[in-house]
């Protein structure tokens, strides 16, 4: 017998199934309402551009397509684990672009900055959790972790 003890013994792989877990749990919630929200700027993609110009986004007939494909098909890549550290970093970043589009709660008119600035808080909180899948991965319960044990 040997000094040495499994993984199982120490409870690490209970753990690292659990850690699993929880990042698949994260990634569902995260990505989710990207998937929900960006399919349905693609299918409603002239009330988006529009939406995009009244507030001033340059170039938005080319900006706001491009912003709802990172959207729809990050947050779907996000849910199922795919390439995960990269969509969760495109998805933070048109998180932020959002933010700084939609949130300014700075600018906002006196009644509407309360919920602005919730907003823009809200979003922070949404871009942490995708820079701690970008750190972390997507774990063992995603096409990722698939495609790691072949």
């Amino acid at each position: 017998m040997t000094n040495q003890t499994t993984a199982y013994e120490t409870g690490a792989g209970a753990a690292t199934a659990g850690q699993d877990a929880l990042l698949l749990a994260a990634r569902i919630l995260l990505g989710a309402i990207f998937v929900q929200s960006g399919f349905g700027k693609l299918m409603a993609l002239g009330g988006f551009i529009a939406g995009m110009e009244s507030q001033g986004v340059p170039m938005a007939t080319i900006v706001a397509p491009i912003g709802a494909l990172i959207e729809a098909f990050g947050g779907l890549a996000i849910v199922l684990g795919a390439w995960t550290r990269l969509a969760a970093l495109a998805v933070a970043a048109f998180t932020v672009a959002a933010t700084l589009i939609a949130h300014r709660y700075w600018d906002a008119a006196p009644d509407a900055m309360k919920m602005q600035q919730i907003q823009f808080m809200k979003n922070l909180a949404i871009i942490g959790g995708f820079l701690s899948l970008v750190a972390s991965g997507a774990g063992r319960f995603s096409v990722d972790g698939w495609r790691a044990r072949r």
